[in-house]
Formats: structure tokens, C-alpha cells, sequence
């Protein structure tokens, strides 16, 4: 536990300008993306909302900033909600809940299956809970709670699944070839000390043989 409190605690302590752009780029790029298809009958902001931007939710398990830049990308999405203040404020926090606790997965686990298949499932879980909940407080007549919170697990797993698994294994392989605009301070360390671990393990094999040959 005080490792995992340590880790959390370097990665949204430590940030370069990197990083603070790719936030923005993320935050950004979730609003404009679900404004566009909000835009019209509003299919962004319905029972079974198409927001394929919900596949960004899986950028936790990579990039610590994304958690914040999600959160931030929704309330500025919401904007357009009909749902009004309601989802700007109390709707997003179900995105930010979500983040945090995937981008917990991406710190205790290792096996790349684990970390999408259990960190994907904060985000369905958590707005098909709280998300309609949200709608009837904000005075909507038409929601059967129950109803939708199924309508809004399907769709959501449909987007955190069918689109994010694609983008974990993009984004994997980017940071695997040293891609700068996918790597991370963390990400760097770890691949340095990886290399000079390697680089240590070589040097010392001519050594053994003399001693072996001795």
C-alpha cells in the first residue's frame, strides 16, 4: 500500500511540459469529439448515447494526466447537455471517479489483459450507475432508472471495449518504439534503467569467464 501511495503520489507530483500538453490535447480532443456528435438530436447526451470518446477512458492505464483532462474534457462536453449543470458537474465526476480507479489498475497490474479488462470496467459500471441518477435529479420525467442504467452499461462497454482495446494496443506499440509524443517521464526511467540493466548484465560476462577460465 505505501508503494502504490508513493507511485500515485510521484506520477500527479511530477509533471513536464509534455505531459501537461497531452492533457490538454486529451481534454480537448473529448469535448470536440462529443459536441460533434451531440450536435443536432443529441445522440452524445441520450440513454444510449454515442460517445465513442468514452474509448479515451482508457488512457489511464498509460498517462496519469489523462485523469484530470477527462474529467475536464466532460464538463466542457456536458456543456451542451439538456441535462444542464447537473451533468457539467455532478454527470462528470462519474468520468473522473472512473479514470482514477483505472488509472489505479494500470499502476498494480502488469498483465496487459488485467489492465484493460478490469480497468474498462469502471467507467461502464460508474456511469450506468450515477448517470441516470444524475438525469432524474435534474427533473427528467422519462427515465426508468433501471432501464437505463442497462442501456447505458451496453453502450458504454461497447465504447471502452470495441474502440478502447484498439487504442491500448496503438498506443502500446507507439511507447514500445520510443514515440515521444506516447512516452512519459515513468515510461523513460523504466526503459533506461531496463537498458542499462541489460548493459550491466553484458559487461560482466567477459569477467565470469575469465574467472571461470582461472
Amino acid at each position: 500500500m505505501k508503494n502504490l501511495l508513493k507511485s500515485i503520489a510521484n506520477d500527479f507530483s511530477h509533471w513536464d511540459s509534455k505531459m501537461i500538453c497531452r492533457a490538454g490535447v486529451i481534454a480537448a480532443l473529448y469535448a470536440v469529439i462529443t459536441w460533434l456528435f451531440g450536435l443536432g438530436g443529441g445522440l452524445a447526451y441520450g440513454p444510449f448515447q454515442i460517445r465513442p470518446t468514452e474509448a479515451f477512458t482508457i488512457l489511464p492505464l498509460f498517462f496519469p494526466e489523462s485523469v484530470p483532462a477527462l474529467y475536464i474534457g466532460c464538463i466542457l462536453a456536458n456543456f451542451f447537455s439538456s441535462y444542464g449543470v447537473h451533468d457539467i458537474f455532478l454527470g462528470s465526476l462519474a468520468t473522473l471517479f472512473a479514470a482514477f480507479f483505472t488509472y489505479i489498475c494500470g499502476v498494480v497490474f502488469k498483465n496487459h489483459v488485467l489492465k484493460v479488462g478490469i480497468g474498462g470496467i469502471f467507467p461502464i459500471v460508474l456511469n450506468a450507475f450515477i448517470v441516470p441518477a444524475v438525469w432524474i435529479l435534474a427533473g427528467s420525467t422519462d427515465v426508468v432508472y433501471w432501464v437505463s442504467v442497462g442501456s447505458m452499461a451496453l453502450t458504454e462497454a461497447v465504447w471502452v471495449y470495441a474502440l478502447g482495446i484498439p487504442l491500448y494496443i496503438a498506443v502500446l506499440k507507439l511507447r514500445e518504439r520510443g514515440v515521444k509524443v506516447f512516452t512519459s517521464p515513468v515510461h523513460v526511467r523504466a526503459a533506461a534503467a531496463n537498458s542499462s540493466a541489460a548493459g550491466s548484465v553484458h559487461e560482466s560476462k567477459p569477467d565470469e569467464d575469465i574467472n571461470k577460465n582461472n
